[in-house]
């Protein structure tokens, strides 16, 4: 049948043809192959080294705040500090709060630096970075110029972010302490006008502008 043939010929060609191409092309293919799998290998050793230094993050920020609390202060604001440095997504931001809160430094400028590697240099979500960047601005609400903290919360207040109306917040307080009231009100009115204000944000704004601000 030549039809049956034909068919086996084809197979035949197709089938040279395929063997041909692996036999010229043998050096390269090798040498994808191996590209291939250093690659493969090398992308389980970063994730797995990526995994240990996680672990070791994790036991050096639990040690540094365990040994706070038992009042072995000695090396817990270095340890604190090297884990800042280190721009891991979840334990820098995490050191960098309990220096803060537990007012562990003293010097403004050390703390705004500390500040500013977990807010330019760490690879955080947006919103993680806002509210990074709003914790700053409410550490220096006491020490900063208006034009200033207006600045530093610029980020958040031109923009949509779900911290927005608690920069918003921070201003109008930071502007009534000063006795700027007409500002003060403009700051705690914006925050009734947004869509996306937070519900708690919202009612302590309303119950300045009732209290403060009512004619």
């Amino acid at each position: 049948n030549m039809d049956e043939d034909i068919t086996i010929i084809n197979e035949s060609t197709r089938y040279e043809k395929i063997k041909n191409f692996f036999i010229n092309n043998k050096n390269k293919l090798i040498t994808i192959i191996v590209i291939l799998i250093l690659l493969l290998c090398g992308y389980f050793f970063y994730k797995d080294l990526e995994k240990k230094n996680k672990v070791k993050l994790s036991n050096k920020y639990n040690t540094a705040t365990a040994d706070f609390i038992a009042g072995n202060k000695s090396k817990v604001e270095n340890d604190l500090i090297e884990i800042v440095n280190k721009k891991d997504t979840a334990y820098s931001p995490l050191a960098l709060y309990f220096l803060v809160d537990n007012k562990i430094i003293n010097e403004r400028k050390k703390i705004n630096e500390l500040f500013d590697i977990v807010i330019n240099e760490t690879s955080l979500e947006k919103e993680i970075k806002n509210l990074i960047i709003y914790k700053k601005a409410l550490y220096n609400s006491d020490f900063e110029t208006e034009n200033n903290l207006i600045k530093m919360l610029k980020p958040i207040t031109s923009s949509e972010s779900i911290w927005k109306s608690h920069g918003l917040y921070l201003l109008g307080e930071y502007f009534y302490s000063k006795n700027e009231k007409q500002k003060s009100k403009d700051f705690f009115s914006q925050i009734i006008s947004l869509e996306n204000s937070n519900s708690d944000i919202k009612i302590e704004a309303q119950k300045r502008l009732n209290r403060d601000f009512s004619e």
